[in-house]
């Protein structure tokens, strides 16, 4: 399916950038922020429309809930209005289309900034998946997470599954995923879902400290920093420590004369 996009406004999301932290939030409140094709499309769009001074982006959801899951309406016969129905896979370009729902979600790994979900109430399904993508999450008490495709006959699709058994590791994944079960914000700490659980009167504040704490840190260390750390899984400890080698040496080979190295 392809949508016209005009602005964000009208795939159901906002963007607010201020001193180097960008805000993306999904507003449509009146359905739980549930998300359709149009909101991926214009997740995929984001990236493009973030300045380089950019270090942060918090993504959120306006109203109780950060996102409930794909708008279930995409399966009818009618379909999401103005968006008409999901794709068959049977049609031609399905492939193409999934992914290009999945760059929405993919661009939050950039180590180019750190990505914060911002969670409160629901994060069903695709709305886990959103959370997932990020490099942090912050949960108000009362959030509720779940893989809810499975039990709608679906596979989750949408990144979620790779950070998910990052995360918990594989046994706590088949487990969530097939029993699609909630879990409290208090399991998902323990879980190692949340970087820290805070009363729901708290997020804005808990996040925004968060951020402001994130800026700190020498931009291009910080950068380095994620890359290294995200890139980390995939090697042996001789190829990390190569890697360090490198992106120290070109760290500190892009400085000016005059920056020296602080001391400790």
């Amino acid at each position: 399916m392809s949508v016209d996009l005009t602005d964000l406004d009208a795939a159901g999301l906002d963007l607010a950038i201020s001193d180097g932290v960008a805000t993306v939030t999904l507003s449509r409140p009146q359905r739980r922020n549930a998300m359709t094709p149009a909101m991926w499309q214009g997740l995929a769009r984001i990236p493009g429309k973030l300045s380089a001074d950019v270090r942060v982006v918090v993504v959120t959801g306006q109203g109780p809930s950060f996102c409930a899951g794909i708008d279930l309406r995409m399966f009818t016969a009618e379909g999401v209005p103005g968006e008409g129905r999901a794709l068959s896979p049977a049609d031609p370009g399905f492939d193409d289309e999934v992914a290009g729902y999945q760059a929405g979600f993919r661009w939050l790994r950039d180590p180019s900034f750190v990505s914060i979900a911002a969670v409160r109430g629901h994060a069903i399904g695709a709305g886990f998946q959103l959370a997932l993508a990020c490099d942090l999450r912050v949960l108000a008490d009362d959030a509720q997470l779940c893989m809810k495709e499975p039990a709608l006959g679906l596979v989750p699709d949408l990144t979620g599954t790779k950070p998910l058994v990052d995360i918990v590791g594989l046994p706590r994944a088949i487990e969530l995923c097939l029993t699609a079960r909630t879990i409290d914000a208090t399991e998902a700490e323990r879980l190692r879902l949340a970087e820290r659980v805070v009363p729901a009167a708290d997020l804005d504040r808990a996040v925004a400290e968060l951020a402001t704490a994130l800026m700190t840190t020498d931009a291009a260390a910080a950068r380095a920093t994620k890359a290294l750390l995200g890139n980390a899984p995939r090697r042996s400890l001789a190829e990390q420590a190569a890697a360090e080698r490198a992106a120290q040496a070109k760290l500190l080979q892009a400085r000016s004369p005059d920056r020296q190295v602080p001391s400790t």
